[in-house]
This record gives C-alpha cells, structure tokens and sequence, in this order.
C-alpha cells in the first residue's frame, strides 16, 4: 500500500485550482494562500476575471507566489500546453480539479455543441490535467494530493440534466479509480479524494430547488468539507448526509419505488425544472455541484 503522510496544511507546497476566478474554486484558492503555499496557480477562462481576483490575493498579505493561466478547458492541446509552462517553473503538490459547466435541459434540448463541451470540461478536462502532472506529483519526499469535485449528480439520475450526471459520473469513477491504482505503489504519497455535493449556491444553478431535508449549500462550507477532506486524503465524500441516505434507498427499493420516493417525496426529479442558471456575458469555467 502507499504511504500516508499527514498533510496538517498546503504550507510550503504549490497549488494548482482550475475554475479559480470565481465561486467555489476562489474559495479554494484564497484557502491556499492563507494556509501559506508558495504557490498557487490559478487557471480560468477568462482572463479578466483572473486578473481581478489575482489582484484580489494579492492583498491578503500573503507570501505566496500568484499565478494566472487562461486556459480553455475544452481544448485538450491548450491543458497540455498550460500544464507544460506551469512545470516549467516547479511540480504541483495539490490539484483542485474543480472548473464546471452545467446546461440544465431536456437531452432533446441539449445542442451538440453543448454535449461536447459539458463532457470535456467535466470529464475529460481532470484527467487530461492530471494525467500531465502526475509524473512530477509526490516528489522530493513532499505529499501530493488530487481533489476532484465531482456532484451527487453523479449518483442519482436527474431529469434535465442527463448530460451533467454522465460528466459527473465519469469524473467519479475516474477519480476513485486512479485513487485505488497510486493506493496500490508503494512508492506514492499521492491521495485523491472525489467530492460529491448536492446543489451549492455559487449562482451556476440559479432557479434550482432544494430537495427534502437537503438545502441549497452555501459555498464556504462545501469549499472547507473538501478542503479538509483533501488534506485528510479521504476518498469519497458525499455531502450533505441525505445523499447517504439516498444511496441506501436506491440500493434497496424497486426501480418504480425509488422513482415515487424520489419524485413525490424527496422532490429530487422536479429540483432542476425552474433552472436558469448564471447570467453573464464572460463565458467561464467556474465550479458546479
């Protein structure tokens, strides 16, 4: 098995967050350079954005090191490109893959366009990204770890977001796997922890409803569960606890009875049907749950 050494913070170490410029993914970032990383490297779509909260950090009289990549999650040339030029200058010991796109709508509705890209950035963004740095991850005898937000969509099918879920879903299992494969070398300190919220108020599920007993989340607590989960090295962590309970009931009861309980009690099946979204002009990758 691998080893396991503590992480009690990111002090010292660099920290890369895709999805940065905003919502949950700044929180990770200001997380960071609080905690005293030397450096924290913040990839986003745009650029106007991360020129403004890369301002922003730098006011927190931080001693780290501020980086801004403008990267189009969706090409996969440019994430091997931006993952190049960050190496160039040191190894990242922690990736927040956390960078999201959601489009809340029939798959009728969905143009193919929209399809592609939810996959790319959800999907295949992390581990186009990751697959880049792992080689230079956990070395020099320092601890790494990969943090991937992934959704409690990944777990329950959902009307209006069939596209979203299988993203989610592909990112769970990819990131749970690669966790069971460097838990096998006994050489890696490097944990991955998959994290799976229900909705979170970031704004990119305007018009979404809460669900039974499972409010909306407010972002600065999902961002410090997974903070915390990540430094612990936890390997799946499901938030709020009804997801729990709603695993257990989907495991136990008939398809027809599970879709009852799911539509007429929990309210799971109606929760995207008034969803509009973020409004913005400035496309931007920004973390979604």
């Amino acid at each position: 098995m691998s080893t396991n050494t503590p992480l009690e913070s990111v002090a010292g170490l660099t920290v890369l967050v895709t999805g940065a410029a905003q919502g949950m993914g700044a929180i990770f970032a200001r997380k960071a350079c609080l905690d005293g990383a030397r450096r924290v490297i913040l990839w986003d779509i745009s650029s106007q954005m991360l020129s403004t909260f890369a301002n922003e950090l730098e006011q927190l009289n931080s001693a780290s090191i501020i980086e801004t990549e403008t990267v189009d999650l969706r090409d996969q040339a440019a994430i091997i490109a931006a993952a190049d030029q960050t190496l160039a200058a040191g190894s990242v010991d922690v990736l927040v893959n956390n960078a999201g796109v959601v489009t809340g709508a029939s798959f009728a509705n969905h143009r193919a366009a929209q399809i592609s890209d939810i996959m790319a950035v959800n999907a295949l963004a992390p581990m186009h990204l990751t697959h880049a740095l792992l080689g230079q991850m956990g070395q020099d005898g320092r601890p790494a770890r990969i943090l991937t937000i992934a959704s409690a969509a990944a777990l329950v099918s959902n009307p209006n977001m069939s596209v979203y879920a299988a993203s989610k879903a592909a990112a769970m299992s990819w990131s749970d796997s690669l966790r069971l494969e460097l838990e096998r070398d006994t050489e890696s300190d490097i944990k991955v922890t998959t994290f799976c919220p229900t909705y979170v108020s970031t704004g990119m599920f305007a018009g979404a409803k809460s669900m039974l007993l499972t409010p909306i989340m407010d972002p600065e607590y999902v961002a410090a569960k997974a903070w915390t989960a990540m430094l612990r090295g936890t390997p799946l962590v499901l938030l709020p606890w009804t997801s729990k309970f709603g695993q257990l009931l989907r495991g136990v009861l008939p398809r027809g009875a599970w879709d009852l309980v799911a539509d007429k009690v929990l309210k799971i099946y109606s929760s995207m049907d008034d969803f509009t979204g973020r409004k913005r002009e400035t496309p931007t990758n920004e973390p979604v749950s």
